[in-house]
């Protein structure tokens, strides 16, 4: 019997059709399931609904007849409906629960995962041997094994990390840091549809969705991807550095690459992209800071992140390093930003219901930040991330949100909890200025939410956080507020209510 291939909505380049080293078999059709039964689980956003599902379509009119394209209430029912008891191979799916599924099928053989540039054996072999799992020590492995921005066994320009070369603030007084415009694809007629289709579901009552939706922004087939990838090498990689790390409120893209969501379809391979960027680098268009910073991103914290989802076991998902219990509010699950006052928050909140989608700080150090001050469960925020942005799937937001975000591992991944006060909102960012709230206020109706939210966060924790190297100077700072009290009394009354 002819076997056949399949294909999840997140695997949808030409890497996991192509044979050899682990492939399916040259001869083997192609199946797709779409499951509605997987948006009805879930509340997810309505722009991330949408690509995922143009994403598939786009592919499934690619493969022509190649392709059995079911729609189906769960993976079981369309597995069912394709190919009955016949056998089937599928690619290492990127979550546990879809590995737990395709495991539990006698009929399907899983082959090595894919879109990915180490192997998951590599890793824990060198994870084993390791006192503790930083990133950096990671990174410079993978650099070397890949030869990525290398010189004879040494990183080009003497030197594994540039970060501090990438921290610059916005250019004061500036709306926009004059970043050529990322790519934007067309909507064509499967887009069409595919929002036809989602209306009618909403409209039916079968599925509920949060956030905005429309025009796509993000790229759904292979070709459009290997677009956004040219066009940020050649016309934004260049500026990519310096600025990574600024906010500004009229510029929600700045110099990013925005080239996430492709990569996490399956459109683009990470070496491509990275391999990319080191050849624009050695024809000397961008500088060494954007494209090692570009690389760091790629090779070395999306790496990272993969590996650890599946070398922490699926305990890590329940990690409470903090005790964090307190429930999401619905202003926040909302997307409510208009309910805000607090500019900074205001701002990221738009740009997630409008688009489901920002930048690395925003996500960390205003939306983290703010819920990791608020005490909030952190179940419940790995996976409001992972609904809400079209970039985020389980295996990106779980140690992203659970050790990165809200230290709920208690330091597993990283050495400090990632929260400020209003003072590195107001260097990094324009917010502070247009904010009815001041960075250097802890109290009052003026209050800064974060410089106020830091130190209630440190007074929590203190007996944790003060045998932290990182932390303590910080920690024995509580010991100078004359205001302590007010300021304690005034969060407590603020509660889950929007700053």
């Amino acid at each position: 019997m002819a076997r056949t291939h399949w294909l999840f909505g997140d695997q949808l380049g030409p890497a996991f059709l192509a044979a050899g080293d682990g492939g399916p078999p040259g001869d083997a059709r192609v199946l797709m399931i779409e499951s509605r039964g997987v948006f009805r689980r879930r509340r997810f956003h309505r722009a991330k609904a949408h690509l995922i599902l143009s994403a598939m379509r786009h592919r499934a009119v690619e493969l022509g007849d190649r392709v059995t394209y079911v729609r189906a209430d769960t993976y079981r029912e369309g597995l069912r409906q394709a190919v009955g008891d016949g056998p089937v191979t599928v690619h290492h799916p990127t979550s546990r629960a879809a590995l737990g599924l395709v495991r539990s099928l006698d009929q399907v053989t899983v082959l090595p995962p894919r879109g990915f540039l180490v192997r998951q054996e590599d890793f824990a072999a060198w994870a084993d041997g390791q006192r503790s799992l930083r990133m950096e020590a990671f990174y410079r492995r993978v650099r070397r094994n890949h030869d990525l921005l290398m010189e004879g066994g040494e990183p080009v320009g003497g030197t594994w990390n540039l970060d501090h070369e990438n921290r610059e603030p916005p250019p004061r007084g500036a709306r926009t840091i004059g970043a050529p415009t990322p790519y934007r694809p067309r909507e064509d007629s499967i887009d069409e549809e595919v929002r036809e289709d989602l209306d009618r579901w909403e409209h039916d009552g079968d599925v509920s969705f949060v956030g905005r939706d429309g025009p796509r922004l993000f790229p759904a087939d292979r070709r459009e991807a290997l677009t956004a990838l040219r066009r940020f090498l050649h016309h934004r990689l260049a500026g990519f550095g310096a600025y990574e790390d600024a906010v500004l409120a009229d510029d929600d893209t700045l110099s990013h690459s925005l080239l996430s969501s492709s990569l996490n379809l399956g459109l683009l391979d990470p070496a491509e992209c990275v391999e990319g960027a080191e050849a624009v680098w050695r024809a000397g268009g961008a500088p060494l800071n954007s494209v090692e910073g570009f690389v760091r991103q790629v090779a070395g914290w999306r790496e990272y992140v993969w590996q650890l989802y599946w070398y922490f076991g699926e305990e890590y998902r329940t990690s409470n390093a903090l005790g964090h219990t307190a429930e999401l509010p619905d202003w926040w699950n909302e997307l409510d930003a208009d309910a805000v006052s607090a500019r900074c928050l205001a701002t990221a909140l738009r740009q997630v219901r409008d688009t489901g989608w920002t930048h690395h700080i925003p996500r960390l150090m205003v939306l983290g930040s703010h819920a990791l001050q608020r005490g909030w469960d952190p179940v419940a925020v790995t996976d409001w991330f992972h609904r809400c942005f079209v970039d985020g799937y389980d295996w990106v937001m779980l140690p992203n949100v659970v050790g990165m975000s809200q230290y709920a591992d208690g330091g597993r991944m990283t050495t400090k909890p990632y929260t400020s006060g209003g003072a590195y909102i107001d260097r990094m960012s324009d917010f502070c200025r247009a904010c009815p709230h001041r960075p250097d206020r802890r109290v009052g109706t003026d209050a800064c939410p974060f410089t106020a939210g830091y130190w209630n966060f440190l007074h929590r924790h203190r007996g944790r956080l003060v045998h932290n190297a990182r932390m303590s100077r910080a920690v024995h700072g509580l010991d100078r507020l004359k205001d302590l009290s007010e300021l304690l009394e005034q969060e407590r009354q603020r509660g889950g209510g929007p700053p």
